[in-house]
């Protein structure tokens, strides 16, 4: 009787995973998802061209909204919309993921991108009541804190490879296009979805740098036992302005930002959920 209950609860659980709520969550979740990305961009422009002293990362894009007359609106709105994307990628976790099955690979994926963002949740609430601090600070806090352990280097280390490689895997997704075979083509014009696979092909590619290159200074601050040269996207945009052309290269990447959060905001229209 018991497993009979159980799975009667598990079916509707299921179900409720494919409905209009769920589909809703998802493209809200995935609207968010790409303003946040075109704010980071904005934010990393402004430090390339040195009109804001901003950490070009959530944060300091979540800053730079609540500076604005509309941006407590704006927050509530975005924190509304991290909070659906989590609780999409957390049913996907429990039920399966769309196009990819019941695998375990991509439910891990899902409940990584669900806990990631339901911590945008709670960063964006303490933007709003001004509690926050320096997130790159904190990042590099959390790394100190490791490597006093005996074996936090090697931990410190593994953590930056593994965000070295989800780089490369986002560079090659999006210099092959894998992103097109999750999005609905059948319903764009054959104008838009050349548009969006252009937007796709250099936001996502952009994002795989940003993301490999943010994952070497961890592996460096591991190597060097120097906490301070680790960080996130921030540290990662910081890193190509000290480089030769390095105001070039830092609005190339912000520009690549833009570009995917545009995407994501295409993605949002036409993902497949």
């Amino acid at each position: 009787m018991q497993t009979t209950s159980f799975a009667h609860v598990t079916s509707r659980a299921r179900r409720a995973s494919d409905s209009q709520g769920v589909r809703a969550l998802a493209r809200s979740g995935l609207t968010a998802r790409g303003v946040i990305y075109i704010l980071i961009g904005w934010v990393a422009l402004l430090v390339a061209l040195g009109q804001s002293t901003r950490e070009a990362d959530q944060q300091g894009a979540l800053q730079l909204l609540a500076s604005k007359p509309y941006g407590l609106v704006s927050l509530w709105l975005l924190a509304i919309g991290f909070a659906a994307y989590a609780l999409w990628r957390l049913s996907e976790a429990a039920f399966g993921v769309t196009g990819e099955g019941n695998g375990a690979g991509p439910r891990l994926k899902s409940l990584g991108r669900g806990v990631v963002y339901a911590g945008f949740v709670y960063l964006t609430v303490k933007v709003i009541t001004g509690t926050q601090g320096s997130q790159s600070s904190q990042q590099q806090d959390v790394t100190a804190q490791a490597m006093q352990h005996p074996a936090g280097r090697w931990l410190v280390g593994i953590v930056g490879v593994i965000v070295v490689i989800i780089g490369l895997v986002l560079l090659m997704q999006g210099i092959r296009h894998k992103f097109m075979k999750d999005l609905r083509t059948s319903r764009m014009s054959a104008r838009t979805r050349r548009i969006v696979k252009w937007l796709g092909t250099i936001g996502t590619s952009a994002r795989g740098v940003i993301f490999a290159l943010a994952g070497l200074l961890v592996i460096e601050a591991a190597v060097t036992h120097n906490a301070a040269k680790s960080g996130g996207i921030d540290k990662a945009l910081l890193t190509l302005r000290d480089q030769p052309f390095g105001v070039v290269l830092l609005a190339l990447a912000a520009l690549g930002l833009v570009t995917f959060g545009v995407y994501g905001l295409c993605e949002a229209r036409w993902r497949k959920v």
